[in-house]
């Protein structure tokens, strides 16, 4: 079949979608689940963000590969789709969307908890109301718009980071906590199982979704095909860094979490032991900034990717694969998931976490193996060095993020794959019975052109 679409509006630089990931990753989540990553990984919890960013420079390579290739958007749908074939790519696609669906509703959720915590006299769910309406509306505005609201929420972070650092140092020095700036145990403590530090970086894992919903932009960044991949391993490193440093410093300043009143909320101890009551007005105040860019990030790169399923017709084309002609947004995607996260109303921080980390991994491990596939199998790129670009890194990036995914918690598991059962349940009544092919874009894939046409193959049966 054929169909006309809109093309999305290419006013993104480097530095924007830079902002747009970070936003997204949420560098103070650091300290949101400082407690609960100090309890699994036994203390050693800056280890477990060094192995968790390994991990995850394995595949932010495999995801600045697949971007050259392909800079449109979908990430690891469309990827997914190219490299192995529509199948895989549709189940893919279904996978993260368990990621970019959920996660605005988890900052929605902390959003309301923080809040009705501070000001109790209003209720939680006017909070979740009010910040919902606000993300929902900054979003269809148009990705400018958003991208510099991120960039003054980025600054304010990083000035947040930089007077913890300052005043954990401070506090060293003057012999709270270890008393010792250079201290291993924190990254590593030969005492104690390396397991936790496993078992540290599949929760942490979290912390580090962003940098893949850079690609979700790919269509609205000025020369995709550099700096795509630019900012894909730039917000996996500095966040990466940021989250191993501010860990470092909390451990050496309070280095026995068992003493910890209460695990989900570490951090406001830490943050009074150092700098008193300002300090926890401090955090108050600049979490509400994180969560609202992370809702807004989160909210966007998910209407990209029910976009791109939309306007390749594996969801409803006239709805889902449609831009507002003003902003040159998914508007009605946006209100859709607004809509879905009014569900934040009625359900637990636990439950929608367990989504998450499932989707993320196994997306990881699909793009990894798509740079196998399409590199090294299809285009033949078998040079020494091409070997090691296009197979052995991949290899160990698709291995890693497979054994972070065993790894998790048993309920992740089982929820993660009743979702994914029913990717393959619709996809199955969408191919009728997978006897014909999912439809699919068509694009050149030198040059990413989108072209304006979808393409699907008749039905081989009568």
């Amino acid at each position: 079949m054929t169909s006309t679409h809109q093309q999305l509006s290419r006013s993104l630089s480097l530095p924007a979608v830079v902002m747009n990931g970070m936003a997204f990753m949420a560098l103070t989540t650091v300290f949101s689940t400082y407690g609960i990553a100090a309890e699994i990984s036994n203390g050693m919890v800056a280890g477990a963000y060094l192995v968790a960013l390994v991990v995850m420079m394995f595949t932010a390579h495999s995801y600045g590969q697949m971007a050259r290739a392909f800079p449109m958007s979908g990430s690891a749908y469309t990827y997914a789709q190219h490299a192995i074939n529509p199948f895989v790519g549709f189940l893919v696609g279904w996978a993260i969307l368990m990621d970019y669906l959920f996660i605005p509703m988890v900052n929605f959720l902390l959003f309301g908890i923080f809040f009705s915590a501070a000001i109790p006299q209003i209720p939680e769910f006017v909070w979740i109301l009010a910040l919902i309406v606000i993300v929902t509306y900054v979003n269809a505005k148009g990705v400018k718009f958003s991208s510099r609201i991120n960039m003054i929420i980025i600054s304010l972070s990083a000035l947040f980071l930089l007077l913890f650092g300052v005043l954990a140092i401070r506090s060293i020095l003057s012999g709270t906590g270890t008393g010792m700036l250079v201290n291993l145990d924190p990254i590593f403590d030969p005492s104690k199982s390396p397991t936790y530090l496993i078992a540290g970086a599949a929760l942490l894992c979290f912390s580090f979704l962003g940098f893949d919903a850079v690609t979700t932009f790919s269509e609205e960044v000025k020369d995709p095909k550099k700096n795509v991949p630019r900012a894909i391993f730039l917000v996996t490193i500095i966040g990466g860094l940021i989250f191993t440093s501010a860990a470092y410093f909390a451990h050496n300043v309070w280095p026995d979490f068992t003493t910890f009143k209460d695990p989900d909320a570490a951090a406001n101890e830490i943050f009074l032991l150092i700098g008193g009551s300002a300090m926890q007005a401090a955090f108050l105040t600049i979490t509400a900034l994180v969560v609202f860019g992370s809702a807004s990030a989160s909210q966007a790169s998910a209407a990209r990717v029910l976009y791109a399923m939309g306007r390749d017709g594996q969801l409803p084309q006239k709805f889902f694969g449609t831009l507002n002609e003003k902003t040159k947004v998914p508007v009605n995607n946006i209100l859709l998931i607004g809509v879905i996260s009014l569900s934040a109303l009625f359900v637990s921080l636990s439950f929608i976490t367990t989504f998450i980390n499932f989707g993320a991994l196994l997306s990881f491990t699909v793009v990894n193996l798509s740079v196998i596939i399409y590199y090294y199998v299809k285009q033949k790129r078998r040079s020494p060095f091409d070997t090691v670009k296009f197979l052995i890194i991949p290899a160990m990036g698709a291995l890693m993020t497979l054994a972070l995914l065993v790894n998790l918690d048993m309920y992740s598991k089982v929820v993660g794959s009743i979702w994914f059962l029913l990717g393959v349940i619709y996809l199955g009544w969408m191919t009728k019975g997978f006897r014909q092919p999912p439809p699919t874009l068509h694009t050149d894939p030198d040059s990413g052109v989108v072209e304006e046409t979808i393409v699907s193959k008749p039905s081989t049966t009568p």
